[in-house]
């Protein structure tokens, strides 16, 4: 053990290093950003999963609880993730590869599959739709843990340009891609105006208009219809057009406190529009190779920590900036410690 490290780090639950099993930094990044989730790792702790548990889709929920169990409650410095790497691969055999793989892709991955796990449903009438109400909803919801933290919905406005006739599409997001407008510097707030200006679809992005009955040019523009507890912005950093591959390495600032996301929420559904920044994962390097990181806000010792991993390291503030951030986890409240027996 590294003296050192002990006297430096305290030895909270929930600090607990990961170990790279073969170019497994990417997933171990996310891991310890979704640790960092307090209703997330609640959840599992507490056991509350097993009564939602599909049995027959519930090796991959069933393996991350005990992960979630080593890392907050065992006594270790540091574990390791090829169990649960074994039962994910099992499903997207890209990931029993030791080869790098994209930390946006596994963590989209991980969320369906604990959702599809863990996921009860509910029947709701369906409603009725004309040209300019919302589109109608599926008569049967799915509501899981997953969809009750992450889950957001886009209402993209789409309006014929020969007819005016206005029309919705609803679209349900865990992770919202947001492009880099600028290749030097640029603001998260920019990348969110960009991402949800108004744009025109021409050619063959034309829409067939109902009314019309022919394809025509639209107007689109996206508004968040419901804002999710937990958002997760996905920076493209990685451009690829064909054979011509880029990473962009735009330095962009993100605001910890109080990202005000009101601007692009639908007014009805305005409710706690601001977020505090508790989790970053970083990716060094360029699109053939790199490494992953993560920076994750301690829920014991509210402090920032550098997880690299089975190194775990303090930071300030201050070092949260960097050119590197690849995903972004903001919360609109405060986590507390999470518990492994809830009462009741």
């Amino acid at each position: 053990m590294d003296e050192t490290r002990e006297e430096t780090i305290p030895q909270y639950q929930g600090l607990t290093g990961l170990r790279n099993v073969g170019n497994t930094c990417y997933m171990n990044a996310v891991i310890q950003c979704l640790s960092s989730v307090s209703p997330l790792v609640e959840y599992f702790l507490s056991g509350k999963y097993i009564t939602s548990l599909d049995k027959e889709k519930g090796e991959i929920a069933t393996a991350f609880a005990y992960l979630m169990n080593d890392m907050w409650l065992g006594d270790f410095d540091c574990v390791s993730p090829e169990v649960f790497r074994l039962v994910i691969g099992e499903q997207y055999p890209a990931f029993l590869k030791k080869t790098q793989q994209d930390a946006q892709e596994f963590l989209i991955y991980v969320l369906n599959e604990l959702h599809e796990a863990l996921k009860k449903s509910t029947k709701r009438r369906s409603q009725g739709t004309t040209s300019t109400a919302w589109e109608s909803r599926p008569s049967v919801t799915e509501s899981s843990i997953i969809t009750r933290l992450f889950e957001g919905h886009l209402s993209y406005y789409i309006m014929c340009l020969e007819c005016q006739t206005t029309t919705y599409k609803n679209e349900i997001f865990t992770v919202l891609s947001l492009p880099i407008p600028y290749e030097t510097e640029c603001s998260l707030e920019e990348c969110l105006e960009c991402f949800f200006q108004q744009d025109m679809l021409t050619w063959n992005n034309q829409i067939t208009c109902s009314c019309c009955g022919t394809k025509q040019d639209a107007a689109v523009k996206a508004s968040v219809a419901k804002a999710p507890k937990i958002v997760i912005f996905h920076l493209k950093r990685f451009d690829c057009q064909g054979s011509y591959k880029k990473k962009l390495k735009t330095d962009i600032y993100y605001p910890l406190n109080n990202l005000d996301l009101s601007p692009y929420i639908y007014p009805l559904f305005r409710k706690n529009p601001k977020y505090s920044l508790f989790a970053v994962v970083n990716h060094f390097g360029d699109l053939d190779g790199g490494h992953y990181t993560a920076f994750c806000k301690h829920t014991v010792s509210q402090n920032w920590y550098n997880f690299d991993d089975s190194q775990i390291s303090e930071i300030p503030e201050s070092a949260l900036q960097t050119p590197a951030a690849y995903l972004l986890f903001y919360s609109n409240q405060s986590f507390s410690v999470p518990v492994k027996n809830l009462s009741g």
